[in-house]
């Protein structure tokens, strides 16, 4: 990694003859640009506020090739990464974990077009922290997926990166340690790791894409895709949604607009050419075929909630205005049931829940399947290290304790049964 970043710079930064001259090359190429010993003295600095591009006598790339400090003031580069290639090498699926990823994508897919009448229900932690409990949590829903898989397509949430509307934990891949540190190697083969873990359960994953090249190390593991509220009008997170390979649910944005997660899913659906990252971690110009499978999530908004009849209607008749009949998105939609349908209270999200299941059994058309935010323990507590976190307790949103959970999942099955026999 660090020999094809150092040969691209030298090819575009005018570097000295001498540079180029093979023992040069054969030098870097064996050692990292910064030894362990100047990275800590780079976090150090940080920590006390001061800046290492400064401060410290640590070297940089620009001295190595030649060229002014005058760039990067304000970016510091740490440390290479694997390339995706590296981690979906090191990390592979078993054939059993492609099986799980392979049918579940079809069997999402025909639920969303109608093809399939049970309930799509992605349900799990707002975030996982913590791997032990996450592993925990898929092993409690494998069963309860068995016992209902006649009514109701269970896939488990997988959330590792989180949007911030100011700061906060950005989620397990920028933070696995939860401490500040940023270990970002360390929370990729981590996350990928988990999601092996939940394949291995028996379970699909749903996770929401937040970083534009994070999904090269991670999606080939993910049956079920979010675009989330404050990304579903970015240009960059409709053309990542253009190349997916498993269903995308776009949510509409925080001010309650469904036309701006109804045009993502047009975007999405098309052909798009842009700036990203190839198995090897080098950029390339990437092209995409465009993904016809993209759909609408109702979240509610910061006005208030967007889960009732009348929303559902609205949503459904501004939908099939803009996009094909035959789509996914006109066929139905998926309604969070927890941000702002419940005010991030776990107990209105139960009470959504339950207002859904009847309206289920009552026949209602144009819900393809419901968001539930759950972990073992109900609420949440703040963040911190993990021996001093209750276990199986959220980080971020107020989530369903899983007593809560496995009752309202059994009403949605008993729901979808009544609306069988209407």
């Amino acid at each position: 990694m660090q020999q094809h970043s150092t040969a691209a710079h030298d090819e575009g930064a005018g570097a000295p003859h001498e540079a180029h001259a093979p023992e040069a090359e054969t030098h870097r190429a064996a050692h990292p640009l910064n030894t362990p010993e100047e990275l800590r003295a780079i976090r150090e600095a940080v920590q006390e506020g001061r800046n290492p591009l400064t401060t410290t006598d640590v070297p940089r790339w620009e001295d190595q090739v030649g060229i002014s400090r005058i760039i990067n003031r304000r970016v510091l580069e740490l440390e290479p990464l694997p390339t995706p290639a590296q981690v979906l090498a090191e990390l592979s699926m078993s054939p059993k974990a492609q099986d799980v990823v392979e049918y579940s994508r079809d069997e999402i897919r025909a639920c969303l077009y109608g093809q399939d009448d049970r309930l799509l229900v992605i349900v799990g932690p707002c975030s996982i922290h913590d791997p032990s409990a996450a592993i925990d949590y898929a092993h409690r829903l494998s069963a309860l997926k068995n016992e209902l898989e006649g009514e109701l397509l269970i896939v488990m949430r997988v959330y590792f990166e989180k949007p911030r509307t100011t700061i906060g934990w950005k989620g397990l891949i920028n933070d696995p340690d939860l401490d500040g540190s940023h270990n970002i190697r360390k929370g990729l083969l981590l996350a990928r790791k988990i999601l092996l873990g939940v394949l291995d359960e028996g379970l699909a994953a749903a996770t929401e894409f937040l970083e534009p090249t994070s999904p090269q190390f991670i999606a080939d593991a993910v049956s079920w895709g979010a675009i989330g509220a404050r990304n579903t009008e970015s240009q960059i997170h409709r053309q990542l949604a253009s190349g997916l390979s498993m269903p995308v649910g776009f949510k509409n944005a925080t001010d309650g607009s469904v036309r701006a997660a109804v045009n993502g899913c047009f975007a999405a659906g098309q052909r798009h050419t842009f700036f990203g990252i190839d198995h090897r971690g080098q950029a390339c110009a990437v092209q995409t075929l465009g993904n016809p499978d993209c759909h609408v999530v109702l979240r509610g908004s910061d006005s208030g909630p967007n889960y009732d009849a009348d929303s559902v209607s609205r949503a459904m008749s501004e939908i099939r205005k803009e996009l094909p009949e035959d789509s996914a998105a006109s066929h139905g939609l998926i309604i969070d049931c927890s941000h702002g349908n419940s005010g991030k209270d776990e107990h209105q999200q139960a009470r959504v829940v339950r207002n859904i299941a009847s309206r289920i059994a009552g026949g209602e058309r144009g819900i393809s399947g419901v968001m539930m935010e759950s972990f073992i323990e109900g609420g949440n507590q703040p963040a911190g290290p993990l021996p001093s976190l209750i276990y199986g307790k959220s980080i971020t949103d107020r989530c369903l304790s899983w007593t809560d959970t496995e009752t309202l999942l059994r009403d949605l099955a008993q729901a979808v049964l009544t609306r069988r026999w209407i």
